[in-house]
C-alpha cells in the first residue's frame, strides 16, 4: 500500500493520527507567521524553535502509526 493511501485511510479511521496531523498543520500556520517577518526578537526565536520542535515530534508520531498500520496490513 502507497504512504498515500495509508495517510488517506489512517485521516479517516484514526483519531490519534487526525488529531497530530491536525496539529501539525496548526504549528505550520504559526511557523509561516515568524517567516513573514524580515527581524526576529529573542522570544521570538525561542517560540519558533519551540514550534519546529513540536512539528517533529508530530511529524515523527505520524510516521510510527503510518509504518505500524502499513505492517498491519501487509
Amino acid at each position: 500500500m502507497e504512504e498515500k493511501e495509508i495517510k488517506e485511510r489512517l485521516l479517516k479511521e484514526n483519531q490519534e493520527f487526525r488529531k497530530a496531523f491536525d496539529q501539525h498543520k496548526k504549528l505550520e500556520k504559526k511557523l509561516s507567521q515568524f517567516h513573514t517577518k524580515s527581524h526576529l526578537t529573542e522570544e521570538e526565536k525561542m517560540k519558533e524553535k519551540q514550534i519546529k520542535k513540536n512539528k517533529l515530534l508530530l511529524k515523527d508520531k505520524m510516521y510510527h502509526i503510518m509504518t505500524a498500520y502499513g505492517k498491519s496490513v501487509e
